[in-house]
């Protein structure tokens, strides 16, 4: 099955520091791939190399087969849905407007069709008229994030948007994004919460110091040595009723 997207050998820099480094990526229509590594590890460069926002020194990013530095704004928005980590908004404009530009190349009437059914998917449905301002931080993480589903892209990509969500909203995402996947799209998502990327993730890469040191199912890029190296955790996964949970401490060092 051909890849939604493609990232290979990519290198990124920052002046002289390399904060990414031959670091690969690939998601293929029907799957749930997530990204982790402690903070500063390189998550959100990779999610920008792969979609052309950030410069690649070496490497190279396809999506849907075609390379993404010789794509303009507009192709590249058409396949790839963004949900960047900063949830920055100017303007105070009611729920479904912010989500119907996730459906921007759509007609008006349809694109705000596809914002207004995002937002009952999210749990907005009474609030779909207010201002995104005049919302809590959670509901505008989750108009945010209908901005994002209303796009119904081939490839959506989150980063840690989970983050500011209460605990039932989480666990609503993830689903959301299974329901994505489960339409054929690519999913990509950078997650802090290593339990919630187990849960939720066919496939987990993980980022230590901008290299890949992992990346299979959550049993295997979750294993004891690659906590211990990339987390400085002891401890695993443990199978329960209710999916594979993480049960780890800190490291003893000795």
């Amino acid at each position: 099955m051909t890849p939604v997207l493609d990232l290979r050998n990519a290198t990124v820099a920052r002046g002289s520091a390399v904060v990414l480094a031959d670091a690969s990526l690939v998601a293929r229509p029907g799957e749930v791939v997530g990204v982790v590594g402690a903070n500063g590890a390189g998550k959100t460069t990779l999610l920008r190399a792969a979609l052309g926002l950030a410069h690649l020194k070496v490497g190279s990013s396809l999506l849907s087969g075609r390379d993404v530095a010789a794509m303009s704004d507009a192709e590249r928005a058409a396949l790839a849905a963004y949900l960047p980590q900063e949830r920055r908004v100017g303007w105070n404009l009611p729920a479904w407007r912010v989500a119907s530009l996730g459906a921007f190349s759509r007609p008006p009437r349809e694109a705000e069709a596809l914002a207004r059914a995002a937002l009952v998917r999210v749990g907005l449905a009474g609030l779909q008229d207010r201002g995104v301002l005049d919302m809590s931080g959670g509901e505008r993480g989750r108009a945010l994030l209908a901005r994002l589903l209303a796009a119904r892209a081939p490839l959506v990509v989150a980063d840690e948007p989970a983050a500011g969500l209460d605990p039932d909203a989480q666990l609503l995402a993830l689903e959301l994004f299974r329901e994505e996947a489960e339409r054929g799209a690519s999913v990509v998502l950078t997650l802090h919460d290593l339990g919630l990327a187990a849960r939720a993730c066919d496939r987990i890469v993980v980022l230590l110091a901008g290299r890949v040191v992992a990346d299979g199912p959550p049993a295997d890029a979750l294993s004891p040595d690659v906590l211990a190296a990339a987390f400085g955790l002891d401890g695993g996964l443990r199978e329960t009723e209710l999916g594979p949970m993480l049960a780890v401490r800190r490291r003893r060092l000795h």
